[in-house]
């Protein structure tokens, strides 16, 4: 049976883990020789990753986790 107490905790769970995930944007694209690479800036930093990395940081995964070391400006 369906509570509506059930319901909102589910809500509130869904929105507590939508505000935990890393923002990941994505501010350049490169292919170059058949490769993708995309510069990414996440949490205020930028790091250059391959679209296997695009899709983890999407998932959720941080940036410490892949050990991405941050893009240096050119």
């Amino acid at each position: 049976m369906f509570s509506p107490v059930i319901g909102q905790k589910a809500k509130r769970a869904a929105v507590r883990k939508a505000l935990d995930q890393h923002k990941v944007y994505v501010t350049a694209q490169s292919f170059s020789a058949g490769q993708y690479s995309a510069r990414v800036l996440v949490d205020g930093e930028a790091y250059w990753v391959d679209e296997f990395r695009l899709s983890q940081l999407r998932q959720g995964l941080s940036p410490a986790e892949l050990e991405l070391t941050p893009a240096t400006d050119d």
